[in-house]
């Protein structure tokens, strides 16, 4: 078992959610005292988790999740994980772990660098930052304190769930997110194929890259 601290819940509140599409589903809001990183993450409960829930870990995107922006597809992952796991019950944990860990100011400032050319990963390197730099632990805390240490995991990251089952967090099976393309993102989602093996279509988005 990995030695860590544990957390526990610190309040829980109902919340009626509503997307800009016209869906809508009522969530579970919790916080936590103890997260090990000290930052304010919050887990949304939605749907009934049985003994194997559905599970998303979103890492924070402002200019994604709350301004729309094209160059990533974090806005439309968030919108169809709350979706699939309303459906089938479980948890999105909405992690504080902007632009993969460097920050709201140092992402925008990765963002000036990928217009010279350079891949979202390079961008962070030529930073003098870690291309990812998110460490999972609280995000093993605030499950283990909701009572969940076996699940599916949501995502096309095998970081996230080759870093749960090191603490200690049964991960059964990995189910992509769909595929959400722009004119502005093919470079960066092509980027996560090749960088960190995310599981996407390289060659369909090879195709649009070159068109």
């Amino acid at each position: 078992m990995p030695d860590f601290p544990a957390a526990t819940p610190r309040a829980r509140v109902r919340v009626p959610l509503r997307f800009h599409d016209g869906y809508s589903v009522d969530a579970d809001l919790v916080t936590f005292h103890g997260l090990a990183d000290g930052q304010e993450h919050v887990a949304v409960v939605l749907g009934e988790p049985g003994p194997r829930p559905l599970v998303r870990l979103h890492s924070e995107c402002l200019t994604g999740d709350l301004f729309g922006s094209a160059r990533c597809d974090c806005g439309p992952q968030l919108r169809e994980a709350v979706e699939r796991i309303a459906a089938r019950g479980g948890v999105l944990l909405y992690l504080r772990q902007e632009g993969r860990g460097i920050g709201l100011y140092n992402k925008l400032d990765a963002y000036a660098l990928q217009d010279q050319g350079l891949d979202t990963y390079e961008a962070n390197t030529a930073l003098g930052l870690p291309e990812d730099g998110r460490d999972y632990t609280a995000a093993a805390q605030m499950l283990r304190a909701l009572s969940i240490t076996d699940l599916d995991l949501l995502s096309n990251n095998p970081d996230k769930a080759e870093q749960l089952r090191g603490l200690g967090i049964t991960v059964h099976d990995r189910i992509p997110t769909g595929v959400f393309t722009t004119a502005h993102n093919v470079r960066y989602l092509r980027a996560k194929v090749l960088q960190t093996q995310h599981t996407l279509p390289l060659a369909k988005l090879a195709e649009l890259n070159a068109g």
